[in-house]
């Protein structure tokens, strides 16, 4: 059954191509003017999904409701839904306003609603002043904002986006994050992004889907995913994450040379398990005498420091762990512990901040 202010119901869906099986049998909600992430590694299934809410892909099995209808099989002109491309793809002889009036045109709208319509949606979305200008005369930036308010003007039921900001430089697809997401907001149209950008989700989305192999690994909120992963590939796929190999023991993990490394999360694990403990860089404080550490105290040496403005990672070889633990200290915290490579450290957290996990 459909929660009351569900828009979108996935139920059962599955899309095969050939021996592939790109979405297995997925099920999931979404709200009304939810700002809701597909997030998944390559291949994953996510734009095959957003394909499927679309209309341009049809499911091998299962069904797809908006507002409880049944739309599997419907069209996609005749769904309140509007798919916005990476490549944004813009009409190059037309200015900013004939690109946006151009669905309204189609759908045969009277002038002066279209006129009204598109002036709206250019204040909206700070075009005004463009509306002018063809696309070859505007930024990367610009373009995304033409291509957002020609699917916005049409005032759709749900607003899909296939990795909006990918074409995007660092500095502005950060920017355009939090200009989407205050959009958003101020729309209060659902929203459905499809990123292989565990960053952007973490930003801009009220809700996660992260997928793997065509099913859903984990959803839920961004704290819900990096606080509590349900399993190791979500704590490494999402954030940065340090895993201590061992066995499932009662409260934790027994790891070689370590003892037992508490942590919490370990529910239908059973004793001696193959298991890992995930420990986020921010969670582990450094100390440089044993006397200090507090609990789940384990030694190393400093490897290396990366500087990042407000932030400094550093790399601690821990005995016995394969891999350097990455610590995130303040730059007040560095420098305040005067921490230099070579030196001998403690790593240590408290048990509700380390996490038991398997796949």
């Amino acid at each position: 059954m459909m929660r009351q202010d569900s828009v979108i119901e996935v139920d059962g869906v599955t899309r095969r191509f050939g021996s592939l099986t790109a979405v297995d049998g997925v099920s999931l909600e979404l709200g009304e003017g939810e700002f809701f992430a597909l997030l998944g590694p390559s291949g994953c299934g996510k734009t095959t999904l957003l394909r499927l809410i679309a209309g341009f892909e049809i499911p091998d099995a299962g069904r797809i409701l908006l507002d409880g209808n049944d739309i599997t099989r419907l069209r996609p002109n005749r769904r309140p839904v509007n798919l916005m491309f990476q490549s944004y793809a813009l009409f190059p002889h037309m200015t900013v306003r004939a690109n946006i009036a151009y669905g309204l045109e189609m759908e045969k709208r009277p002038k002066d609603e279209i006129r009204s319509r598109v002036a709206d949606i250019l204040a909206m979305t700070e075009l005004t002043a463009l509306a002018d200008r063809k696309p070859d005369k505007l930024s990367g930036g610009q373009r995304q904002r033409v291509a957002l308010a020609r699917a916005l003007v049409k005032r759709p039921r749900v607003l899909l986006l296939d990795e909006p900001l990918g074409a995007l430089d660092k500095k502005l697809r950060e920017q355009m994050q939090l200009e989407l997401k205050k959009l958003q907001h101020e729309l209060g149209i659902t929203f459905v992004v499809v990123t292989h950008d565990q960053d952007e989700a973490l930003v801009m989305a009220d809700r996660i889907a992260l997928m793997k192999d065509g099913v859903i690994a984990q959803a839920g909120s961004p704290r819900e995913l990096y606080e509590n992963p349900a399993s190791r590939f979500v704590a490494g796929f999402i954030g940065v994450t340090n895993f201590f190999e061992g066995r499932a023991a009662d409260g934790g993990v027994i790891v070689d040379g370590h003892g037992l490394l508490q942590g919490t999360g370990a529910t239908g694990i059973a004793a001696g398990e193959r298991v890992a403990l995930a420990v986020r860089p921010e969670r582990i404080a450094l100390s440089r005498e044993a006397g200090l550490a507090g609990h789940n105290a384990v030694a190393g040496d400093i490897a290396d420091l990366a500087y990042h403005g407000q932030d400094v990672n550093l790399l601690v070889r821990v005995d016995g762990v394969d891999r350097p633990v990455m610590v995130r200290l303040t730059a007040a915290e560095e420098e305040q512990g005067n921490f230099q490579p070579g030196q001998r450290v403690w790593c240590n957290w408290r048990p509700e901040h380390g996490r038991v996990l398997k796949d």
